[in-house]
């Protein structure tokens, strides 16, 4: 009898983008099992540090595991050095970790954004590459339609506001079109000088409605 091993499609849209004064992360909250919807509420902006977060894109599972292993590693960097861990550095700490299971790896595509002396964005795949984004970045299976949108209205010296809009707009084409992505609304994260903030659903709701 010959033994198959199933393939389990996830689906996810994330975007991470490098504003003027700061990095925008957004992401869809549908997770999916096959064609089960898993839940309409997951959470897939996870803070790492007070000026780092990452978006996920994955297996749950190993999502969460990384994230555990991850803000971990970090807190020892703050109890033992006495400082915030720089992004970059924070970075390739993860760059790391990815590449030291890549035989046998976790199923996740990243995006880590933050703020030390000015934003920084990176994306990852599951063997440890590491690239780090000057503009904008997406991952899951609603990127390509994300992508077609943040070329077409990006502009380098976008404020705030214009990039939270646009991830807003990117994050809901994508859902419109992958069927994997969705859910009820969009997260949104600043990471600027001032630290980590999410965008409360009420103001995310109303970039919405104002395209």
């Amino acid at each position: 009898m010959e033994n198959k091993i199933q393939e389990i499609k996830t689906g996810t849209t994330t975007v991470g983008i490098v504003c003027k004064d700061a990095v925008v992360l957004a992401a869809d909250k549908k997770s999916t099992m096959g064609f089960l919807v898993a839940s309409k509420d997951t959470e897939k902006i996870l803070q790492l540090d007070d000026h780092i977060a990452m978006t996920t894109a994955g297996v749950s599972g190993d999502t969460q595991a990384l994230h555990r292993y991850i803000r971990a590693e970090l807190k020892l960097y703050k109890l033992k050095e006495e400082r915030r861990i720089p992004v970059e550095a924070a970075a390739n700490l993860i760059a790391n970790i990815l590449y030291a299971r890549r035989f046998y790896p976790y199923i996740v595509q990243l995006i880590v954004g933050g703020y030390d002396t000015q934003p920084r964005l990176y994306s990852f795949d599951m063997a440890g590459a590491i690239q780090e984004e000057k503009e904008y970045f997406s991952t899951g299976s609603g990127s390509p339609t994300a992508f077609g949108v943040l070329e077409d209205k990006y502009q380098p010296d976008m404020s705030v506001e214009e990039a939270k809009k646009l991830a807003v707009r990117a994050v809901r084409a994508a859902t419109k079109r992958d069927v994997a992505s969705g859910g009820r609304g969009i997260d949104v994260v600043v990471i600027d000088k001032e630290g980590f903030h999410r965008v409360p659903e009420n103001e995310v709701k109303k970039l919405e409605e104002s395209e």
